[in-house]
């Protein structure tokens, strides 16, 4: 059993099956629960099912035999089975007897590379395990495909640098100060490589190889391997064994807080560093309104009679109303394009209305009708008519 202390979820090979599981070995004084996965011939164990950092894993090398648990549980549901190993016996809970059935027919088939026939499984549940063995056995042909540079890389100590081994025994020279040990990719592109340098009659530099274990994890291709989870706990590994004498190459950069640049003088061809200008803020340009209340009415065309005199006097009074005031603009609103309304028309002064009877009147029928007149002229005019009928008889005579 190892610990985790390293690889993500994401790095590891494709999960075969995975499920809750209560868990309890030789070592535990109580049983957990928590999210198994089956990942090529190793058992991971996460506290949930969204954690990306595995809690320890359990390789199926050493697997002797997987059997069942007759002991009760207090869940009725619960199958209990156990896994023995070389190293100890280790105790599981599944939630179900169904769940029981596929977890050993898994165990079994990824550590034996065979389908057990014992067990009772669902045709198509056979079926899904014999697959499963045909992925594990092409998985073990090509064990460096899966732990590659590339698929790790997202997990890289700070100490890792993308150089040759020229360039990284340049760097550690150029760099003393701040390290004397990093990691690289190997020439090969499918391992990793470790570059030291130590001083003794001058500089003296090593390089040890890194290769990746079929099971996962990574080991020192040295006389006597030594194996380990993870690249970090490799980089640890280094620096603790040495007693601190050999230290991570961890190369810092800073970044200015100010943007300058290098000027020089035509005059005297003098250079000099200068400070970029502060960008000047954006300004808003003052919108002016009147200082009339507006509507949300459309405005309606101008009348086409009105007369100008009168237009140019509105006009002459709206100046005198305008008020420059910085507001944010606001949206104009639609103006309605309406018919023009014809002006009213202009009409005369009306007469005072007269009596249609007395308008007929003759001016000569009103002189006689008033009595005072008719009293000078019913006399003489009687005497002209008695002159006119004396004349007629003398002509007839």
């Amino acid at each position: 059993m190892a610990k985790r202390t390293g690889r993500k979820k994401s790095q590891l090979p494709d999960f075969y099956y995975e499920g809750y599981l209560e868990k309890r070995s030789f070592k535990d004084k109580t049983s957990r629960k928590l999210w198994t996965c089956l990942s090529g011939n190793t058992l991971f164990f996460f506290n949930e099912k969204r954690d990306n950092d595995y809690l320890e894993k359990l390789d199926l090398y050493g697997l002797i035999s997987v059997t069942d648990d007759s002991s009760p549980d207090p869940n009725l549901d619960a199958a209990r089975f156990n896994v023995q190993m070389t190293n100890g016996n280790i105790k599981f809970t599944a939630p179900s007897a169904e769940s029981r059935e596929l977890w050993k027919g898994f165990i079994y088939s990824v550590a034996e590379l065979q389908v057990p026939s014992s067990l009772n499984l669902l045709p198509g549940q056979f079926h899904i395990l014999k697959e499963m063995v045909q992925k594990e056995k092409e998985r073990l042909a090509n064990p460096l495909t899966e732990q590659s540079p590339t698929t790790v890389r997202t997990d890289m100590p700070a100490c890792y640098y993308k150089v040759p081994r020229l360039e990284a025994e340049l760097l550690l020279e150029r760099e003393a100060n701040k390290g004397n040990l990093l990691l690289r990719d190997g020439k090969d592109g499918r391992s990793f490589a470790i570059t030291t340098k130590q001083d003794l009659d001058g500089s003296i530099f090593r390089h040890y190889r890194i290769l990746t274990e079929p099971q996962g994890g990574f080991y020192i291709d040295v006389d006597k391997p030594v194996h380990f989870d993870t690249l970090h706990d490799l980089v640890n590994y280094m620096v603790e064994k040495t007693k601190g004498s050999l230290t991570p190459l961890i190369i810092e950069g800073q970044y200015d807080k100010n943007i300058s640049f290098i000027s020089s003088d035509n005059e005297n061809g003098e250079r000099t560093q200068q400070p970029l200008p502060d960008p000047a803020p954006a300004r808003e340009a003052p919108m002016s309104v009147t200082g009339k209340m507006t509507s949300d009415e459309p405005e309606l065309p101008a009348e086409e009679n009105t007369p100008a005199i009168n237009r140019e006097e509105e006009k002459e009074d709206e100046t005198h109303h305008y008020i420059s005031v910085q507001i944010p603009p606001k949206p104009e609103p639609r103006k309605i394009l309406m018919p023009p309304s014809p002006a009213p028309r202009k009409t005369l002064p009306s007469k005072p209305a007269t009596n249609s009877a007395s308008s007929d009147i003759p001016e000569k029928s009103k002189i006689l009708s008033n009595p005072e007149i008719k009293k000078q002229i019913l006399p003489a005019a009687l005497s002209e008519l008695k002159l006119k009928l004396g004349q007629k008889v003398n002509i007839q005579d």
